[in-house]
C-alpha cells in the first residue's frame, strides 16, 4: 500500500488519554485527514465515550467532511456515521439477555476469586454496553494515573480473561484497556470491526491503515495486525499527533 484510502484508530491511549478528551491539535488533524481519506475509530468503549472524547471536541467542519468519519464502538458490534443531524446508526448487534447474565456472573465471580474485585473504585466496575459487557477494575471513571498503576504488565487482566473465558467458552473474552476486560459474542474483536468497515465502505483491507498502541501479541489491537492489515504502532496519543503531522501532508485533498 502506497497511499491508504482509510485510516483507522484505536481510541484510548492512541487518540487521547484513557476516557479523556482529544487534544485540540488531534481534532485538527483528524478533520484534515477526513478531508483526504476515510477515518475510522474502533474501540471497546461505548458510543457515549466516542461522543464525549472525540465527536464533541472536533473543530467546526462541513457535513460532507464529517460524513467521512466512521465510529465503531464495542469493537465494531455497533457502527455509526456523523451526519448533519448528529450521529446516525448504521447497525447495532446486542447480546441476548442470557449472554449478558452469564457474562456478568462469570466476570464478577472470577474477579472476586482472583482477588481482583477492588473495594475502592471510581464508578461502576461492571457495565452493560448492549453488545458488550465490560469489567473495569477501578470503575468507569478512574483517573488515568491510577489505571496505569493497577496492572502495568497486563498480567492481572490476562489472568482474569483466561479464567472468564473458561467459564463462558461460547462468548469472546478479551483484554481491553488498561484495567478492563471485554465480553462480546464469539469472534468479535477489532479485526471484526475492520471487516465491517470493508463491507460498509467497499474499501479493501489492503487499502487500510490501522494506528494503535496495543499491537503486542496480548494487546487488543493485535487482531488487526494478525489479519494482515498494515499497522503503525504508537506509544501514546502524543506519538499519534507526531505521526499524523507527517502523514497528512502526503495525502491529497479530495
Amino acid at each position: 500500500m502506497t497511499t491508504p484510502r482509510l485510516v483507522a484508530f484505536d481510541l484510548d491511549d492512541t487518540l487521547a488519554p484513557s476516557k479523556s478528551a482529544i487534544a485540540p491539535r488531534m481534532g485538527e488533524l483528524l478533520i484534515a485527514l477526513a478531508e483526504r481519506v476515510e477515518v475510522a475509530i474502533i474501540s471497546g468503549g461505548q458510543l457515549a465515550q466516542f461522543q464525549k472524547q472525540v465527536v464533541d471536541r472536533l473543530p467546526a467542519a462541513g457535513t460532507a467532511v464529517l460524513h467521512h468519519i466512521h465510529l465503531l464502538p464495542t469493537c465494531g458490534t455497533q457502527y455509526y456515521r456523523i451526519t448533519g443531524d448528529g450521529v446516525e446508526t448504521v447497525y447495532a448487534h446486542a447480546l441476548t439477555d442470557d449472554e449478558k447474565t452469564r457474562a456478568l456472573t462469570a466476570v464478577e465471580e472470577e474477579a472476586r476469586r482472583l482477588g481482583l474485585w477492588e473495594s475502592e473504585t471510581w464508578g461502576d466496575i461492571l457495565e452493560d454496553r448492549g453488545s458488550q459487557i465490560t469489567f473495569s477494575a477501578l470503575g468507569q471513571s478512574a483517573p488515568v494515573d491510577a489505571k496505569m498503576a493497577w496492572d502495568p504488565t497486563g498480567e492481572k487482566k490476562n489472568t482474569l480473561r483466561e479464567a472468564v473465558q473458561a467459564r463462558i467458552p461460547d462468548l469472546e473474552v478479551r483484554s481491553g484497556g488498561s484495567t478492563s476486560v471485554d465480553i462480546t459474542q464469539h469472534g468479535i474483536d477489532k479485526a471484526y470491526g475492520m471487516r465491517q468497515l470493508a463491507d460498509q465502505t467497499g474499501i479493501a483491507l489492503d487499502d487500510m491503515l490501522f494506528v494503535g498502541d496495543r499491537l503486542d501479541e496480548n494487546g487488543n489491537d493485535y487482531p488487526v495486525l494478525a489479519m494482515g492489515v498494515t499497522c503503525h504502532a504508537v506509544a501514546g496519543w502524543e506519538d499519534t499527533i507526531s505521526y499524523l503531522e507527517e502523514l497528512v501532508p502526503t495525502l491529497p485533498v479530495r
